[in-house]
């Protein structure tokens, strides 16, 4: 008997565990060639995603800086052109970046769950739409590569932190 609810024990942590596991999926790169390689996956642990700024010039995404939790990612890429800021509202997280590129990307748009469409640079170039490949997941972490302007860019999703009262 004892030997069967630990048989029930053990196969219920591992069905556990595949499900966890299933929970992040990645879009990407959209984009072109060149840059240099970045990823904000160490800042995931700081919280989820706060804030997000963003450098656009007349044609392209120059730069991006992401806020997780408290606390701002490096910034990556250029220094021209004008800098942008959303700040996401308590508990609100991004469910959907769509945008456009050629050889750099074009234009970001992010879309959260609380019904918020927010748009950077221009609508002009091939299209992309990114969404997470699990239901219940939000955007944790960027990726991607840059040098004087975005290069290409990855969209990484999993579950809300849910040890993050205070973010």
């Amino acid at each position: 008997m004892l030997t069967i609810a630990l048989l029930a024990l053990l196969c219920a942590s591992a069905s556990a565990s595949a499900i966890q596991a299933r929970s992040s999926s990645y879009n990407g790169e959209y984009g072109g060639g060149g840059g240099q390689r970045f990823s904000h996956s160490g800042y995931q642990l700081e919280g989820p995603i706060t804030a997000i700024r963003i450098r656009v010039n007349r044609y392209y995404i120059v730069g991006l800086q992401v806020r997780y939790g408290k606390v701002w990612s490096d910034y990556v890429g250029g220094t021209q052109g004008d800098l942008e800021e959303i700040v996401l509202h308590p508990g609100e997280s991004v469910i959907q970046v769509s945008g456009k590129y050629k050889y750099y990307v074009r234009q970001l748009v992010f879309v959260t769950d609380k019904g918020r469409y927010l748009p950077f640079g221009k609508n002009k170039g091939t299209s992309f739409n990114a969404v997470p490949l699990y239901p219940h997941t939000v955007l944790r972490f960027i990726s991607g590569r840059a040098g004087s302007l975005i290069n290409a860019i990855g969209l990484h999703w999993d579950v809300y932190p849910s040890d993050c009262g205070s973010c």
